[in-house]
């Protein structure tokens, strides 16, 4: 009986001590016994909001301050599965779903179709336009004119990896991949490709000399039982995506890879299938890349670090480990899992340090904790405000809240089986009192010459404009707000 009532007691809420960061959590629930829902409680566990899914979750939630503030103004932008997408594997999605506090749906956006389809995750962007992971299909003809030489699944096909910027309506309309209209960015691995076996190609290189490209022939290309079971072409399966506003650079999880890489944002899309341009002058080409340096011959087998990974992001400013990257590596050490946190080798241009012919540092991580169990599926890791990490082990649907010593001051578990959890988040009480400080273009809550310099890129349409750009708040970012803000600082117009 009293274990009965323990086993409850855990299902529900434990280890809630002083230490435990007094946010409020979001997370969705899919599978087995559970609804699609999305929840959003306080540190007690107290519902604070739900949103209910007529499909499951693909990933985790996000929620998008707004210009008005309070957290009664913010989006929820919810990753789903379609109900017949047209790739089967882990991670499968197809639709992005964007809900008011009410739950009305105000946008749907399908990318679910014979060429593509979404799965995993997204990042949402501070503008409100969101990226997307997206399958790629490539038939034989395709990735033989890579210089890919061989796929081991029945459909003799290798599914890619493109990521799309989508600029939402926010109307109640539903949009789909097939009308390009709301793509505003888009980027594809296949232009960053390099291969040593065919000369006769654009592509052929020394492996290790191009670091900033994919080897085209690394690793396999599908299965006939992979995540989920089913027969499938996923090469990279990408499963997680995450964007740094002040770098204007994104982050992203290869699980087949053993890799997370760095890309440049600022790229316009002809940009990012190039070798050059945006604020890097590398274009689309991988900025940093870690975990696999075998994968680029700077290593073997015996260098790499991670394994079917999850949930990287990054640090935010503010935080304890602020600019690290944070993520849950699934198969650590055999089949236990750990999230790490890792201080990459940032330079003051936004560039990362490459020193010869060594792979990207570091060598190693810079905190971790050992989980101490198997998640084959998802999971992830974040950093709050205090210096606790918040943990997501998706396989148990259980979340957890340590410290940087490793002490457990929160943990929930649904009660139910076969449910999953792939992430869950904290928003800090202020985080949705303002969306941004008009003139703070960068974020840094100061209004500089560095704001100048951003505005002008927007001008320029190097940057995403932003609603803190927009100084005479008409809806547009142009030169009359870059005077505007170059007189408040200077001191002639407060």
């Amino acid at each position: 009986m009293f274990k009965n009532t323990f086993t409850v007691l855990l299902a529900s809420l434990s280890f809630l001590v002083a230490d435990v960061y007094e946010g409020y959590m979001l997370y969705s629930t899919g599978g087995g016994g559970a609804s699609n829902t999305s929840y959003y409680k306080d540190w007690n566990g107290n519902t604070v909001n739900s949103w209910s899914h007529s499909n499951g979750p693909a990933s985790m939630p996000y929620l998008l301050p707004s210009a008005e503030g309070g957290v009664e103004n913010s989006l929820l932008y919810y990753p789903g599965r379609s109900s017949n997408p047209s790739m089967e594997t882990g991670g499968v999605g197809g639709i992005v779903v964007i809900y008011n506090w009410d739950g009305d749906v105000l946008y749907t956006y399908n990318i679910d179709s014979n060429e593509h389809n979404h799965h995993h995750d997204i990042a949402v962007l501070p503008n409100g336009n969101f990226i997307v992971i997206s399958w790629e299909r490539l038939y034989s003809s395709e990735w033989q004119a890579l210089g890919r030489t061989s796929v081991n699944n029945n459909l003799n096909q290798m599914w890619g990896t493109a990521f799309f910027e989508i600029e939402p309506t926010l109307d109640g309309r539903t949009e789909s991949i097939d009308n390009f209209d709301a793509v505003v960015w888009e980027w594809h691995i296949t232009d960053h490709i390099v291969q040593d076996v065919d000369a006769s190609l654009d592509n052929y290189g020394v492996i290790a000399d191009h670091p900033e490209l994919f080897d085209v022939n690394c690793g396999t290309v599908g299965s006939n039982g992979g995540p989920g079971g089913q027969t499938n072409a996923d090469w990279m399966h990408v499963n997680a995506i995450d964007y740094n506003a002040d770098l204007d650079q994104i982050v992203f999880s290869s699980r087949h890879q053993g890799e997370v890489f760095i890309i440049d944002h600022s790229t316009t899309t002809e940009e990012a299938a190039s070798h050059s341009g945006g604020d890097s002058g590398m274009g689309g080409d991988f900025l940093y890349r870690w975990g696999g340096p075998g994968n680029y011959e700077r290593g073997n087998n015996a260098d790499n670090i991670l394994s079917s990974q999850h949930g990287v992001n990054w640090i935010p400013q503010g935080y304890p480990g602020a600019g690290n990257l944070i993520l849950f590596n699934n198969e650590h050490s055999g089949n236990n899992a750990a999230a790490l946190e890792i201080e990459t080798p940032l330079q003051a241009d936004g560039s990362y340090e490459l020193n010869g012919d060594d792979p990207y540092g570091p060598d190693t991580w810079t905190w971790i904790y050992d989980v101490n169990i198997s998640s084959a599926m998802q999971s992830g890791a974040f950093r709050l405000p205090n210096g606790n990490t918040i943990i997501t082990e998706a396989q148990h649907a259980r979340i957890k809240e340590v410290t940087s010593s490793g002490q457990i001051v929160y943990e929930y578990e649904y009660p139910s089986n076969n449910v999953m959890i792939a992430r869950a988040s904290k928003y800090a009480p202020e985080f949705f009192d303002s969306a941004y400080m008009l003139g703070d273009v960068n974020g840094d809550e100061a209004i500089d010459i560095l704001d100048v310099v951003q505005t002008v890129n927007m001008v320029l349409g190097s940057a995403t404009p932003s609603p803190a750009a927009d100084m005479n708040e008409d809806g547009i970012v142009n030169v009359l707000d870059v005077i505007q803000l170059i007189n408040i600082i200077l001191g002639n117009n407060r």
